[in-house]
């Protein structure tokens, strides 16, 4: 079999898509431009009009009745929509799921760093995994280990309020427990 070494990847899309002049399938459209609202015109009346002003008629909002289109420069409306987008995806913050290991023996040194780095990642805005794994031996006494992970839940909630996302579950060796702040 035959592997394809040229792979081109999609564009990337960047929200709403925009149609312009010949791309419009409505019959009728509602006119707008600068000056003001022109009123309502066949399409290819309003696509002519926009092009002896050397513009392009762009549908603003397809979903009204009839659409709305707009007598504009295209290329700088989508560079302009564009340059939106990228700020907002800037100043959004997505909430991850950040993770804390512990273990059976862990000592009370590492069990506070472990704090530590989980109060940061719930200071953060993003949520907590608290995983404890468990080898050989240490899968007899699950009891102990779901006291660890409680213990450590209970020591992060004095100090910074939690609430409980998904309860402690064991899941072949591991038990883990997902925590966000309140």
């Amino acid at each position: 079999m035959r592997i394809s070494r040229r792979r081109r990847r999609p564009e990337p899309t960047f929200g709403k898509t925009y149609y312009a002049n010949e791309q419009i399938r409505a019959p009728q459209v509602r006119v707008v431009s600068d000056e003001g609202e022109l009123g309502i015109m066949a399409t290819a009346a309003a696509i002519r009009l926009a092009q002896e002003k050397e513009l392009d008629l762009v549908e603003i909002n397809p979903k009204a009745e009839p659409p709305v289109c707009k007598i504009m420069n295209f290329g700088h409306f989508k560079y302009q929509k564009e340059k939106e987008e990228r700020k907002q995806k800037i100043h959004a913050h997505t909430t991850e799921v950040k993770g804390v290991r512990l273990s059976v023996r862990i000592g009370e040194h590492d069990l506070d760093i472990r704090k530590k780095q989980g109060i940061a990642f719930l200071m953060r805005g993003d949520k907590l995994k608290v995983e404890l794994m468990m080898r050989g031996r240490e899968r007899a006494y699950r009891d102990r280990a779901e006291e660890i992970v409680k213990s450590f839940i209970a020591k992060i909630n004095a100090e910074v309020p939690v609430r409980i996302d998904q309860a402690i579950t064991l899941q072949g060796n591991k038990i883990f427990a997902v925590v966000a702040r309140t």
